[in-house]
């Protein structure tokens, strides 16, 4: 008995020790920040607020700029010539070839809406896939709803159906938000290595059947199950 209490106020000790050595290496740190200010001059200080500044001003400077390229909000573009016009002015696009009878591209168009506002950094676009037969063609997409990745001009990655988004209708806007950071189509804060679904546990897996459709002679594949 007498062991083990030792054993536990050893410990104990090691830990406070820890938490005080931490403690004062952070305390150092700011106090040399603090110093590093106070011995700053006018002059220095102006610089330093200058340069902050204008940083401020060229990003607001951007956003402007993307926002006049038709970011920030989640549009529909009418034909397959748009889609080339609009990857062409943007460095990031995510566009959602849809289909109006496809029950999961309602599901997709709520988060998509959402997430445009929030990431004014990417443009985010729709195009019916049945209106872009050359399109899906040549971008060999098969299954509704797909999302195009398209970084500088070029098509980098897909997001097909929900499999990557944890195979479930129920999906949340940050999961979706996830994989688009993993893509690096978006400036994303969180952590790529921790994925939201993988706490939504409760949601479950479930796996749904792919049903055959043809559009004007193409074969698609649904990732519905309302049709």
């Amino acid at each position: 008995k007498m062991a083990a209490d030792t054993s536990v106020e050893i410990l104990q000790k090691v830990l406070e020790d820890e938490i005080l050595q931490t403690t004062k290496v952070v305390e150092e740190h700011l106090d040399a920040e603090i110093q590093k200010l106070d011995q700053m001059d006018e002059d220095e200080l102006e610089r330093l607020k200058q340069r902050r500044l204008e940083a401020l001003k060229k990003a607001q400077q951007q956003k402007q700029e993307w926002l006049s390229k038709g970011h920030g909000e989640y549009r529909e573009i009418p034909s397959e010539r748009d889609f080339f016009q609009e990857v062409k002015e943007s460095k990031n696009v995510v566009c959602h070839f849809y289909r109006d009878t496809t029950f999961r591209c309602q599901i997709m168009d709520k988060h998509l809406t959402v997430l445009a506002k929030k990431h004014v950094e990417t443009k985010f676009l729709k195009l019916n896939a049945e209106k872009s037969p050359f399109l899906c063609e040549r971008l060999r997409i098969k299954v509704i709803p797909t999302l195009a990745l398209v970084k500088d001009g070029k098509t980098q990655d897909y997001i097909v159906g929900f499999t990557d988004l944890g195979n479930t209708d129920d999906f949340t806007t940050e999961t979706l938000e996830w994989r688009l950071g993993c893509a690096d189509i978006i400036n994303y804060s969180g952590n790529l290595m921790d994925p939201p679904f993988q706490s939504q546990k409760k949601f479950g897996t479930s796996f749904t059947k792919l049903d055959k459709k043809t559009i004007r002679g193409k074969k698609y594949d649904s990732d519905s199950d309302d049709d």
